[in-house]
Formats: structure tokens, C-alpha cells, sequence
């Protein structure tokens, strides 16, 4: 008694069990780690250089009231300065990088940057050679929280320094690749080859056994393998390392103001087509759809033909 029928059902159930398992382990390990692309080029990494361009302006501020006089105390530059920081901070509280948290403590630097301005106008407000301006000055550098009186607790620059440091940590998570992607990566990987070695020997089988050289539907599914999963692996391994450039990027604030927009430029450009990429994972479903139907359009015919045999 023939065996090629049962022989066929056994491939193409494999085929069918190999293609879902396979299509699972890669959505769920694509998702892991192009869930997390989007969030950190739109939102963390924004969030951080806009806190960087606030230290910038404010210190820039702080300068011009060291550098003039009474006249500067409220001109034009200043304003702008804090201008800009406000903007900033406001930037930051709209990207939500640290949560409920996070908007807290720009609430409370933009209050007390309302303070510093305040102390900043009184001093202004004094004549040229009174001993009130230097007491104001104090006042509010202590308040701003200036080389001269870092560390104090509590002061704008420090609160800065700690909202910075949560948002750098939050951008670190999302670039990791922990232990259960790269076991999820590794899942995939062992699936990938069983999948691709069943469609080859099941091609081999229908060639010695039918005679037939190619079977079309079995080497579109093959090369659907073939091409999509090498493609998402090698484009979630690029993905994954300019998420880390990034984060390396603004690990250290930058030293000169001017180079924040510079350094927020290269962030967006690694991470450019972050969007594009990760909605790719909702076709991952599809793909895997599509395999399992071509082996099951490829299979059933000779399933059927055997079947109708055996009843005659």
C-alpha cells in the first residue's frame, strides 16, 4: 500500500506548525525591539536635548547679567534666554519621556525660573554701585544654581540635572537588548532554518516522487522565507544600533550651547525611518499567512489526488 499520501499530510502539517511558529516567534521578537524606535527618535532623545537647551540658555542668561550692567539686567539677550528655556521645557513636559514625574518637575523649574527672573529684575531696578544688586545676584544664582553654587539641593539647574538623568535612563531601557530578545532572536533564528529546510525537502520529495523538477507554489513560499526574515533581521540589528548611538549621542550634555540643535539633528537622522520600519511588523502576520497557504496550495492537490485514489 502506497504511503506518499500520509507522507504528504505529514509535510505539510510540519509546514503549517513550522510557518505559525515561526511567524509567531519573529512578530513578537520584532515588536520588542522596534516598539521602542519610535519612542525613543520622537520622544526621549527630544526630551533630553530640549532639557540640554534649557541648562544652555539659562546659563547663557546668567551670563549676560554677569557681563553688563544695570541696563542688561533685563535686555533683550535675557529674555530671550529664558525665552528659549521656557520653550524647552515646555518641549519637555509635551514628550512625556518620565510620565506624571517628569511634568512635576518642569512645573517646578518653570516656577522657579519665574523666581530667578524675578530676583534678576529687582537687581536691575537698583542703581549702579548699590550693595542690593550683589545681594540680589546671590539671590538668584543660588536660586539658578550656578557653578558657584552647585550642589545646593533643590536649586533649577539640579532639578535639571535629575529630570535629565530620569530621562537618560528611561532612553538606555529602550535601547537595551536584553536576555529575553536575544532568546526570542535566537528562537526565531532555529525556527527560520527548520522552516526553510522543511520547504527544501518537501520540494525534494515532490521532485523524486512526481517527477516534477520545481513545484511553483512551494518556491514562492520558500523564497518569501527566503527574503522577508533576513530583511527584518538585518534591518531590527541596524535599527538596534542607532537606538545605541543615540542614547550615546546624549549621554553627556554638550559643553557648548550652539551644539545641541547639531547633536538633536544626528539623533533624527539615525533613527529617520524609525516609523516606517516598525509598522512593517503588522505584515509580519501576512507574510506568514501567505506561507502557510502557498504550502497548503502546493500540498492539498496531491493530498486529494491520493485520497481520491484510495477510494477507487
Amino acid at each position: 500500500m502506497s504511503t506518499t499520501r500520509r507522507d504528504l499530510i505529514r509535510r505539510l502539517r510540519l509546514l503549517l506548525v513550522l510557518a505559525t511558529a515561526t511567524t509567531l516567534a519573529l512578530f513578537f521578537a520584532y515588536r520588542g525591539v522596534h516598539d521602542d524606535t519610535v519612542p525613543l527618535s520622537t520622544a526621549s532623545t527630544p526630551g533630553i536635548r530640549a532639557v540640554d537647551t534649557a541648562r544652555g540658555a539659562l546659563r547663557q542668561a546668567n551670563a549676560v547679567v554677569r557681563e553688563t550692567g544695570a541696563e542688561g539686567d533685563t535686555s533683550g539677550e535675557f529674555l530671550t534666554q529664558i525665552s528659549v528655556a521656557q520653550q524647552s521645557l515646555a518641549l519637555a513636559a509635551s514628550e512625556n519621556v518620565t510620565g506624571l514625574t517628569g511634568r512635576h518637575d518642569v512645573q517646578t523649574v518653570t516656577g522657579l525660573i519665574a523666581v530667578y527672573s524675578g530676583w534678576v529684575e529687582r537687581r536691575g531696578r537698583e542703581p549702579e554701585g548699590s550693595p542690593l544688586r550683589a545681594a540680589y545676584l546671590h539671590y538668584a544664582e543660588k536660586v539658578l544654581g550656578v557653578e558657584a553654587e552647585a550642589g545646593t539641593e533643590g536649586d533649577i539647574m539640579s532639578r535639571l540635572d535629575a529630570l535629565r538623568g530620569e530621562q537618560l535612563a528611561e532612553a538606555r531601557r529602550q535601547a537595551a537588548f536584553p536576555w529575553q530578545l536575544w532568546l526570542g532572536w535566537c528562537t526565531v533564528a532555529v525556527l527560520y532554518a527548520a522552516l526553510c529546510g522543511a520547504l527544501l525537502e518537501t520540494q525534494r520529495f515532490l521532485r523524486h516522487r512526481f517527477r516534477r523538477p520545481v513545484q511553483l507554489r512551494l518556491l514562492a513560499a520558500t523564497a518569501v522565507c527566503a527574503v522577508g526574515v533576513p530583511v527584518l533581521a538585518w534591518q531590527t540589528l541596524s535599527a538596534h544600533r542607532a537606538m545605541t548611538d543615540s542614547v550615546a549621542g546624549v549621554q553627556v550634555p554638550p559643553a557648548v550651547p550652539d551644539a545641541v540643535p547639531e547633536g538633536a539633528g544626528e539623533v533624527r537622522g539615525a533613527l529617520a525611518d524609525a516609523g516606517f520600519w516598525a509598522s512593517l511588523s503588522d505584515l509580519i502576520p501576512l507574510g506568514g499567512a501567505v506561507v502557510a497557504a502557498l504550502a497548503l496550495w502546493g500540498l492539498w492537490p496531491r493530498i486529494a489526488e491520493y485520497r481520491f485514489r484510495s477510494q477507487r
